[in-house]
């Protein structure tokens, strides 16, 4: 069975829409990675990938319990696939409809704010809930704007939250269990991923700088990505993109650092493959994990080359949006979406060009030649935990075409 995607909803650094981010993906823009507000425990004030205030909804307009930042940018992506949401509620009743989304912060920024206003002023806020803590948080709120009452659960599997969500998302369509979901990931920036990410030196002093021999660590960013999949034989949608594979492994190599030779990662990659029923040769594009961390890179690398596609257009979009965390794989699955549908270009890989000698050699994708029609794409996203997840995105289509 394979699933269908529907254009999704996407608000970022480098883009508040569809249409904007695909625009910085084929420039390389990286002006969404800037010096931001945030200043971690030690008096470092880091680069971010945060959404500009004004492209958010506001806040106001959330029920009470769910008014926290990363609600907010969940809003903003739900904006733009409403409509057709709201339509396939109506003709598939909203018990019919569920919810998967992947998160790793949900509502902690709210948290920090109330624990300030405590230390402070005495006691916890009256605009403060437990419940906006919780990672259910984003997947409820979508269910409550919009009356869906399948089943709704979010995932935190740290920085594969929102990959793991299509997967989810389409077991319970293969379960019979609802004819839609609603998959996708979101998380904001907070002091705790800031200072965390900073303890651990992981950290860049810029903007982040993926497979360069210069690279010194993630710039962190927030996003929100979310897609209405459906089976594609219910033929409930435009088929535009599908879901056509998919695998989840484990390293159990090490608490944060990837396996050396990515051996979790080339079965993830292998597994996605052979679930799709292709072949390493016949992927358009690969949006490759690029944490620009140097364990990380030298390790994707490594797999990609074992995996026989060193030669596939590969890119790190990171640059682009920072590291969004529990919402990489979504707003990753976005990118890869726009690449099948406009059939112009692919994202480019935004780097100072510097090779490192002991990074495999694997073709990052500058703005040149590209093959058409791009047919197949596949996305990377690993976490802590040795948790790797890789998706196969394919060009489907129209009805009757």
């Amino acid at each position: 069975m394979t699933v269908t995607l529907s254009e999704p909803g996407a608000i970022c650094a480098s883009g508040h829409n569809c249409e904007t981010i695909w625009q910085a993906a084929l420039t390389g823009e990286q002006a969404g990675l800037r010096a931001s507000a945030f200043v971690t425990n030690d008096g470092t004030s880091l680069f971010a990938g945060q959404v500009a205030d004004d492209k958010l909804p506001n806040i106001d307009s959330l029920p009470p319990a769910m008014r926290t930042r990363n609600n907010q940018l969940v809003a903003a992506a739900l904006q733009q696939i409403k409509e057709p949401l709201q339509a396939l509620i109506n003709k598939l009743g909203s018990d019919r409809v569920g919810v998967i989304l992947g998160t790793s912060t949900s509502g902690i920024a709210s948290g920090e704010e109330a624990l300030a206003h405590d230390e402070t002023k005495g006691g916890l806020p009256d605009s403060f809930y437990y419940a906006m803590q919780e990672m259910l948080a984003p997947a409820e709120c979508v269910a409550e704007l919009m009356g869906i009452t399948g089943p709704v659960y979010s995932l935190s599997t740290a920085c594969s939250s929102s990959a793991r969500a299509f997967m989810s998302g389409r077991s319970l369509l293969r379960s019979g269990m609802v004819d839609a979901v609603v998959v996708g990931g979101i998380d904001s920036l907070c002091q705790l991923t800031l200072n965390g990410f900073k303890a651990l030196e992981s950290t860049s002093t810029g903007r982040c700088n993926p497979f360069s021999a210069n690279r010194d660590g993630i710039t962190i960013g927030e996003a929100a990505g979310l897609f209405i999949a459906t089976r594609t034989e219910d033929n409930l949608q435009p088929s535009l993109v599908t879901l056509t594979g998919a695998c989840a492994t484990s390293d159990a190599h090490h608490m944060s650092a990837p396996h050396p030779e990515g051996r979790g990662a080339l079965a993830a990659m292998q597994g996605a493959l052979s679930d799709a029923e292709l072949s390493a040769e016949q992927l358009s594009y690969i949006n490759l994990h690029g944490t620009a961390t140097p364990l990380n890179d030298k390790m994707e690398a490594f797999a990609v080359n074992e995996l026989g596609a060193a030669q596939v257009p590969a890119s790190s979009t990171k640059a682009l949006t920072g590291h969004t965390l529990g919402a990489a794989g979504a707003i990753e699955a976005v990118f890869c979406w726009l690449a099948l549908t406009r059939q112009n270009g692919l994202p480019k890989h935004a780097w100072d060009g510097v090779k490192d000698s002991d990074i495999t050699d694997i073709n990052l994708y500058q703005g040149d030649s590209w093959q058409t029609p791009f047919e197949h794409c596949l996305s990377n996203s690993f976490a802590f935990g040795g948790n790797n997840v890789s998706l196969v995105f394919s060009r489907g289509k129209q009805h009757g075409a």
